[in-house]
């Protein structure tokens, strides 16, 4: 539940109300983090990032009932930042890649689901993300991506049909 006073003492410097904040909003910025970034290290980056621009700006939040939709979207564009720098340099090839990192092993248990949400179109992926992973109302949603409240509503049933399609095709594929 969101407490308005913690927010409030955050915003007058209070760094113990941000920390305790932060930690009850922790779990699900990583599962975003980890979405976008699709390894333990850069998802730990852009939180880390993350909480770093959102105790910076923390004073400028307009509207305390927002705190947690502001520090998603804070996340988001953050991670969105890492990948397009990570795009100019020149990727490994996989397996030499995968030699040099440890697997990831996620404690998540819809692990297959998790791996369809992150090989969807960043737009569907953002959408879905905060709709299931962060409980965020369309309208919600919507301010938070600045975007009509349609478009998230097609975005969401579009990431949810494409889902649907590759968690088909994986089954089918099994057997």
């Amino acid at each position: 539940m969101l407490d308005i006073q913690k927010i409030q003492r955050a915003k007058k410097g209070n760094k113990k109300a941000f920390q305790e904040l932060l930690e009850e909003e922790k779990v699900k910025l990583y599962k975003i983090a980890f979405v976008y970034m699709k390894n333990e290290e850069d998802a730990l980056e852009v939180f880390q990032e993350t909480t770093y621009k959102a105790l910076r700006s923390i004073k400028n939040l307009k509207d305390e009932r927002y705190f947690s939709t502001w520090l998603s979207r804070i996340l988001i564009n953050t991670a969105i930042d890492l990948l397009n720098k990570k795009k100019k340099i020149i990727p490994m090839e996989k397996e030499i890649l995968e030699e040099k990192l440890p697997p990831y092993e996620s404690n998540v248990e819809d692990f297959d689901l998790l791996q369809a949400v992150m090989e969807l179109d960043e737009k569907y992926k953002t959408v879905l993300m905060l709709r299931f992973y962060k409980d965020y109302t369309v309208k919600q949603i919507a301010e938070a991506l600045d975007c009509p409240e349609g478009t998230v509503k097609t975005n969401i049933h579009r990431g949810i049909h494409q889902l649907k399609e590759k968690l088909k095709e994986d089954c089918v594929n099994e057997y």
